[in-house]
């Protein structure tokens, strides 16, 4: 029996795979962000990984689904997809709100007891115990949210410019930032898998202390990456941010991939 596709994920390439890269999305975004990686990839590290972009509902294939506005319900619903591909070794990458979810979908499968991977890597958030005061973006109207998101850095420029895209894009927008600004904290026991941290120097939306606080976060260690740009390095600084996941990656404990 042919396998179905599954909505949740954007795999690429039918080559036999030793290991999984699972990518989450900044707000507004979706899994389309990802297209260039598998290649990137696979120039440096071999042809062992395979990346699988999460499609969360509201965008793209998925755009007629509702979005969710809830993380814990997200993340409830993430486990049993991630948990039916855990037979081949994993590991998670996050920006922004995908860092947060990518964070909290790892305590909740370790506190669940289902399979973990082996490292998270999360890029432009700050560490969850050390976030600023949560904004209230999901309660503004179209037009304040649009002119608050053009002087704040907090979407890529290329839709921000659009009006079709942005009538589009309003609704996944304002229900991810529902689900960021209404998410809490809770304390729980720190991770037992390593965190490696890409942050922007110029991101005006993390401190050096609020990056370095994610070594609180894991009971073995915190690898914190700075690269140049602002918010949005991983598009402006694409090169770099793979090599760091490349190198961290090739480190994991149990990976065998080939390095190019």
């Amino acid at each position: 029996m042919t396998q179905q596709p599954n909505p949740w994920l954007l795999r690429h390439g039918n080559a036999p795979r030793r290991f999984r890269l699972f990518c989450f999305h900044h707000a507004g975004g979706n899994a389309g962000h990802y297209r260039d990686w598998q290649a990137g990839l696979e120039l440096r590290l071999g042809g062992g990984v395979e990346v699988c972009a999460v499609q969360l509902p509201g965008r793209a294939q998925r755009s007629a689904e509702t979005p969710y506005a809830s993380l814990p319900a997200l993340v409830k619903a993430l486990a049993p997809v991630i948990t039916q591909h855990s037979h081949l070794p994993f590991a998670f990458f996050g920006h922004g709100m995908g860092g947060l979810l990518a964070y909290e979908l790892t305590r909740y499968c370790q506190l669940h007891a289902l399979p973990l991977p082996q490292i998270l890597l999360v890029s432009g958030l700050a560490a969850p115990q050390y976030r600023s005061a949560p904004r209230a973006w999901h309660k503004l109207d179209d037009e304040t949210l649009r002119q608050t998101l053009l002087q704040a850095d907090a979407m890529p420029p290329e839709a921000l410019a659009s009006e079709a895209a942005m009538q589009a894009i309003l609704p996944v927008l304002r229900a991810d930032f529902a689900m960021v600004e209404t998410w809490q904290f809770f304390p729980a026991p720190a991770l037992h898998i390593p965190v490696t941290v890409l942050a922007g120097r110029r991101d005006r939306r993390t401190t050096p202390e609020q990056v370095d606080g994610w070594s609180r976060e894991t009971a073995t260690y915190c690898r914190i990456e700075w690269l140049d740009g602002e918010h949005f390095f991983i598009h402006q600084q694409i090169s770099a941010v793979l090599d760091c996941i490349a190198a961290s990656l090739r480190h994991c404990q149990g990976m065998q991939l080939a390095v190019a």
